[in-house]
């Protein structure tokens, strides 16, 4: 399956205008915004970069790797937070302040969220979590979606 048109049809109508824009997801069982700007890693180029080459990631930000089952912090200079999803976008495995120069997999997941360090904790997401993505652009509204009454 074309992963564009995948990404695509997993967010609201009003929201599939550019799929490779920034990210909004929230956590819909704990009604919390997980991240407000998340970049997408769809390519081999984008994927294989991943984080590599910053020196820090702002509260707030991440890269959703797809598709992805495990990831290394070789080459980091700061930690990250981890959240594992199956195709449905729900929590397979949750992992905090990964140091660099580790490994972490979840062989059961299609993608996984990079986040900053301090994201789980702050918002308690945990296994079984159902996330929902949307746009992150502040012009495209999505009235019709659930989350947006969180």
């Amino acid at each position: 399956m074309n992963l564009i048109h995948w990404i695509s049809g997993h967010l609201s109508p009003r929201n599939r205008a550019n799929p490779n824009s920034p990210l909004k997801i929230l956590n819909l069982t704990r009604e919390v915004v997980l991240a407000h700007r998340v970049e997408v890693a769809d390519q081999g180029a984008t994927r294989r970069k991943g984080l590599l080459g910053r020196s820090s990631l702002p509260a707030g930000e991440g890269l959703w790797i797809v598709p992805c089952e495990s990831v290394h912090t070789f080459g980091m200079k700061f930690p990250i937070d981890l959240v594992y999803l199956d195709r449905n976008k729900k929590v397979k495995k949750v992992r905090s302040r990964v140091p660099p120069w580790r490994l972490s997999a979840c062989l059961s997941a299609h993608s996984v969220i990079e986040l900053a360090t301090g994201t789980i904790h702050r918002t308690q997401t945990s296994l079984g979590d159902k996330l929902e993505f949307s746009s992150a652009d502040p012009s495209i509204s999505d009235l019709d979606s659930p989350a947006h009454q969180l």
